[in-house]
């Protein structure tokens, strides 16, 4: 059998080489980790960019937790016109899909970002973090369906780069949102993010992390992912991206199984930082143990149960 084919295509022109990413906030914008070979990579999702920069959260911003870790490092980042000057130039020579992670408090915010990202050398597309405040409605865009498919058609409007919004699991009706959002143009969706989490000091009596609740992630929170990702791929025509939790290849394979088309690996990167290259290589592993020759021979979708 010739070489496997891993390619996938995220709509808009954003074709990756290999289904296996890496999430947003675990690689930092791509420098952080010079020994990694990015050569295995799909691409890389950037931490969570702002039009302004952010010094984020005091620490403690980080606990960890079984089976996963809690952060509440509040979206600190050097600010959109930064990574314009200073990242995209060094992206542009990249072989190697580069997606920026979009985060704000109002429309407004989201769509003067796509805006100064749009057409930029180096940025291949862009993921909304739809999971930050509102502060004109105090609530998140992502829990409402009508606020989360405003957002995406306004920011659809402003850029022609391909356009992925990253889905909070903090909700009662997922589909309802993923829904919204393919309706109102995006080209993909990744599910799921963090789940709101909090962990007590008992010795001292009080909360570990100086911002009292933070994200979980890691292995406890995969199984959620995984039904995320089985009941939104089923409901929508776009492509889902499974994150969740990942550390293996059968991590992986199960994402992709439950209708995922690609996957972001996050926090097993900070324990082995070359996971994402091991888990590509995993799914050919496995793709040619079965006799197929490309990912789209993987069938996608378990039986249903009667």
């Amino acid at each position: 059998m010739g070489e496997i084919d891993l390619s996938v295509d995220l709509g808009r022109g954003l074709r990756l080489r290999s289904p296996v990413m890496v999430a947003s906030g675990t690689f930092a914008y791509g420098f952080d980790a010079p020994a990694v070979d990015r050569t295995g990579l799909g691409a890389v999702v950037t931490k969570g960019t702002t039009l302004r920069p952010r010094h984020g959260n005091p620490p403690v911003r980080i606990a960890e937790t079984p089976s996963g870790m809690l952060n509440a490092i509040g979206l600190q980042n050097p600010g959109v016109d930064h990574v314009v000057q200073a990242f995209a130039p060094v992206w542009a020579r990249w072989d190697l899909p580069v997606i920026v992670n979009v985060a704000g408090d109002a429309v407004e915010d989201y769509v003067a970002i796509a805006r100064r990202l749009d057409g930029v050398p180096g940025i291949a597309g862009l993921e909304l973090n739809i999971s930050c405040p509102n502060v004109e409605a105090g609530l998140q865009f992502g829990v409402d369906a009508r606020l989360a498919g405003r957002l995406t058609q306004a920011v659809r409007q402003a850029t022609s780069l391909p356009l992925m919004v990253k889905l909070t699991p903090n909700v009662t009706d997922l589909v309802a949102i993923a829904r919204a959002i393919a309706d109102a143009g995006a080209d993909s969706l990744s599910a799921i993010n963090t789940l709101v989490g909090m962990k007590i000091d008992v010795r001292h009596r009080r909360p570990v992390l100086e911002n009292q609740v933070g994200g979980l992630s890691g292995p406890a929170i995969r199984p959620l992912a995984v039904r995320a990702v089985w009941e939104v791929a089923s409901a929508v025509s776009i492509p889902v991206v499974g994150v969740g939790g990942i550390m293996t290849t059968e991590d992986a394979l199960e994402f992709l199984l439950a209708g995922a088309s690609a996957v972001q690996v996050g926090t097993a990167n900070y324990v082995r930082p070359q996971a994402a290259r091991e888990i590509r290589d995993g799914i050919a592993t496995h793709l040619t143990e079965h006799g197929w020759s490309s990912l789209a021979a993987l069938p996608l979708r378990a039986p249903a149960h009667v």
